[in-house]
């Protein structure tokens, strides 16, 4: 009879079946994989909970109905908007960029103040 010396990546418990199996079962395999990525995972749930927050700080700010505001930095700080995150950022033809939390965006217009805006609103060159 031979030896198997082969062990699940995760529990340790011998493995029976093919040569290249590394895992004893779905469970050993899933949990082995979490562990592995769960440093990328949670910087990823960071950042997407900051976004998802700048994206509901300018939504609020925005009244309904209207396209565009204009509101003072020191308001957003004091809601917790991040200016570290945004999902993307559009050229405007004043040479300038709107940056943008998924469909809500702003723009630095005076000092210390921003014009906020909902993405359909801004044409897209």
């Amino acid at each position: 009879m031979e030896t198997n010396h082969r062990r699940c990546l995760h529990c340790d418990s011998p493995l029976i079946g093919r040569l290249d199996k590394r895992f004893c079962d779905d469970g050993c395999r899933t949990t082995f994989n979490n562990q592995k990525n769960a440093q990328y995972t949670n910087r990823m749930r960071r950042i997407n909970h900051a976004l998802r927050r700048n994206r509901a700080i300018l939504h609020s700010k925005i009244a309904e109905g209207n396209k565009e505001a204009k509101v003072p930095k020191e308001v957003l700080v004091a809601e917790g908007f991040n200016f570290k995150y945004h999902t993307h950022s559009v050229g405007i033809p004043e040479g300038k960029l709107v940056y943008f939390c998924y469909d809500m965006g702003y723009l630095p217009v005076e000092e210390d103040r921003y014009l906020l805006v909902r993405e359909k609103e801004i044409p897209l060159f």
